[in-house]
């Protein structure tokens, strides 16, 4: 009654892992065909984060500079350093957009806070469009130290900065002359841990029904025996 209680169990939870698999595939397939549309260009109109998720996107404006945060402790290529976020304000009373402009490699100390440059004037960009309150970000409770935080509060950065911003974050692709790297993931809905965690329930299942048998089913006796 047990390995049969074990058998199920492990064999049920191996069917929902491949159904969430499933459901996580439609997902990507999402994610894949919004990467491929033409890019959308942001209006006056305030868009959800919800319907462009994972879209390019196209604005044009000026970049607020005095408004830039930095997140602390991102990686890219082995080195420790910031994520720049700095506001594109498009102006004629159209909601700003805050843009993830790319990395730049920590100081030598933490005491030397780097100072990215910044385009002046009008700047024209595309960037794809991220959910704002996702893992990507590493979004929580976030604490400040001036114009250094260790993680995004987006709902607290728009009231502390007094700017109208559209629910996104824009991961911006458009190559400028800023100093800045940008090498974003391809967005991944996790597909293959799915398979993996069905893999190791499927495994199990097939564990128990090896032992059941090798433990329960004695051998025919040989003739003449």
């Amino acid at each position: 009654m047990a390995a049969l209680f074990f058998f199920a169990l492990t064999l049920w939870l191996g069917n929902w892992q491949s159904g969430r698999a499933e459901t996580k595939r439609a997902l990507q397939a999402r994610y894949d065909a919004a990467l491929a549309e033409a890019p959308l260009r942001l209006g006056a109109a305030t868009v959800t984060s919800d319907s462009v998720r994972y879209r390019k996107i196209e604005v044009e404006g000026v970049f607020d500079a005095a408004r830039t945060i930095l997140l602390d402790n991102r990686i890219a290529q082995g080195v420790a350093g910031y994520h720049v976020l700095t506001p594109l304000l498009p102006g004629a009373g159209s909601p700003g957009v805050l843009v993830n402009r790319g990395w730049l490699p920590a100081g030598r100390s933490r005491a030397e806070v780097p100072q990215p440059p910044t385009p002046a004037g009008p700047v024209k960009l595309q960037g794809i469009a991220v959910d704002p309150e996702t893992r990507y970000v590493e979004l929580g409770k976030a604490t400040t130290e001036g114009r250094v935080w260790q993680n995004l509060d987006f709902e607290r950065y728009a009231r502390q900065s007094g700017l109208r911003l559209q629910p996104i974050l824009l991961l911006q692709t458009t190559e400028l002359d800023d100093g800045l790297y940008r090498a974003w993931p391809r967005p991944d809905a996790g597909v293959d841990m799915h398979v993996g965690y069905a893999f190791q329930w499927y495994s199990l299942a097939t564990t128990v029904a090896v032992l059941w048998v090798v433990m329960n089913v004695k051998r025919r006796p040989a003739r003449g025996d």
